[in-house]
């Protein structure tokens, strides 16, 4: 009977602790909203891919590697896709990747977060903030969040479209990842 204590008191230890980073990509996306002529413009990028590691209950070993096919990007129009990766907008000749990094990651109230990390397009790269949300259920961990960055910091719509009355200059980023216990 004392084994059967044992290992109920062991399962209780350790079965709620877990490492969440086998992504699953048909359930994950990448998107986005910017604005022209003040309305909503929403796209996808249906080709990305993600390392993350996120453990609720070990902050400091979280990370994220996320790397997405700007030749992916799809906004409903196959002539404005076309524009967007040219060298005004994207240049997916000479850039085909956009990427961030984290660097830190600090919990918050609420199942929130906050990653910091290194956000690169366009060979540009800059310190970002990203917010996300972490759901966590039976064995897969559900990140949910975003960010706002300014287009023009990276060089994404030079000449014509560099004029912010046209095309707004935020674009909120948006992301869900979907990700599975490690396996042990």
């Amino acid at each position: 009977m004392r084994w059967l204590a044992a290992w109920v008191i062991l399962f209780s230890l350790t079965g709620h602790a877990a490492e969440f980073s086998q992504i699953q990509a048909a359930k994950s996306s990448v998107s986005f909203v910017g604005k022209q002529m003040g309305s909503p413009v929403e796209g996808k990028f249906g080709k990305f891919n993600a390392s993350i590691s996120f453990d609720p209950d070990n902050i400091a070993a979280n990370k994220a590697h996320i790397e997405i096919d700007m030749a992916s990007i799809d906004v409903g129009d196959s002539d404005t896709n076309d524009e967007l990766k040219g060298k005004g907008w994207f240049n997916i000749k000479q850039y085909p990747t956009a990427k961030f990094d984290s660097t830190g990651i600090k919990a918050m109230a609420g199942g929130r977060y906050e990653t910091s990390g290194k956000m690169t397009i366009k060979g540009v790269t800059r310190n970002v903030a990203v917010l996300f949300t972490a759901k966590v259920e039976n064995s897969l961990a559900t990140l949910d969040g975003g960010m706002t960055i300014l287009r023009l910091q990276y060089g994404v719509g030079t000449g014509e479209w560099a004029d912010t009355y046209t095309v707004a200059d935020e674009v909120q980023l948006r992301f869900r990842f979907v990700l599975e216990a490690a396996k042990k």
